[in-house]
């Protein structure tokens, strides 16, 4: 074997599928928390290791050679094995000492988590823990957290979940928005409202097309994905919305509306990779946060 290619490292293959996957050294950069500089470099090691050009440039970016298609199969398979010895050996590691990297939904993280963390803190200061507020599905078989709080069940083999409950949803409007506008009696009366809704995520209108109520994205006269905002267009007056009942009736700017169709509500899940289990810190932290986030559900 090549002594050049003997030595090739982890950090070159890393750079090399961060620029597959985004596409150009500034994105890769910013995934991997590098500076653009840095992961040029490490593209030119490994293509002067190798001895072939892994990347043609082009308008839309940097584009893999046929070379370099060719090596991504592999590379991926080295990439599973680094995170393969990284979960094992954490989840053999035995003292509390150490971190915890939860996420969990943006509004979830707002209204519920700051004084489960609070807690965990106080009853075992040796675990420091970082909190990824995100609406989207975190890997994690690749560590970007350890612990994750689902609004649905993750379906993957290798990951662990529990239940913790439901959280009701309800139908709100601000108080001066509805004395402004009338409080809705019939369904016509409701559908003749403004809404506020999502804008590229489909959930409501999802839900709402369950309920027999045919409605788009253009039916939702204001749209954001970002839960906290979302709720304080709500609140503000921009229309009517929907929101976890548990902490919304206790708004005083708001009032719930009660149209006689059902709103499934949103169910808890808890979820880590099953090799984190067996990590007393982690286990620990999940235990303590699902008895800090089971009174919130039904």
């Amino acid at each position: 074997m090549d002594r050049a290619v003997e030595k090739l490292d982890w950090s070159l293959v890393q750079a090399f599928l961060a620029v597959v996957e985004t596409g150009s050294l500034s994105a890769a950069a910013r995934k991997l928390s590098a500076s653009q500089p840095t992961l040029g470099r490490q593209i030119k090691s490994m293509e002067t290791q190798l001895g072939v050009e892994l990347f043609a440039r082009q308008p839309r970016g940097l584009v893999p050679t046929e070379m370099g298609e060719n090596l991504i199969p592999a590379a991926a398979r080295m990439r599973d094995a680094i995170q393969e010895i990284q979960l094992q050996a954490a989840g053999q590691q035995q003292s509390l000492q150490g971190t915890v990297r939860i996420t969990a939904s943006e509004m979830v993280s707002h209204e519920h988590l700051p004084a489960i963390l609070a807690h965990i803190r106080e009853v075992e200061p040796e675990i420091e823990l970082e909190l990824l507020p995100s609406d989207a599905s975190e890997n994690l078989l690749f560590r970007e957290a350890d612990i994750a709080i689902r609004m649905y069940r993750p379906k993957q083999v290798d990951l662990i979940t529990q239940h913790i409950g439901d959280l009701d949803i309800g139908i709100f409007a601000a108080r001066a928005y509805l004395d402004r506008r009338g409080r809705p009696e019939t369904l016509d009366d409701f559908l003749a409202h403004d809404f506020v809704g999502y804008d590229r995520n489909e959930a409501i209108i999802t839900g709402m097309r369950a309920a027999n109520i045919d409605v788009d994205r253009h039916f939702f006269k204001t749209r954001c994905d970002n839960n906290i905002v979302y709720w304080e267009l709500v609140r503000n007056g921009c229309g009517i919305g929907f929101s976890q009942r548990g902490f919304a009736k206790n708004d005083d700017l708001v009032e719930e509306l009660e149209m006689g169709f059902p709103i499934p509500p949103l169910p808890v899940w808890l979820t880590a990779h099953q090799v984190m289990r067996s990590n007393p810190r982690i286990r620990r932290v999940w235990d303590l946060l699902y008895q800090g986030l089971k009174p919130f559900v039904s």
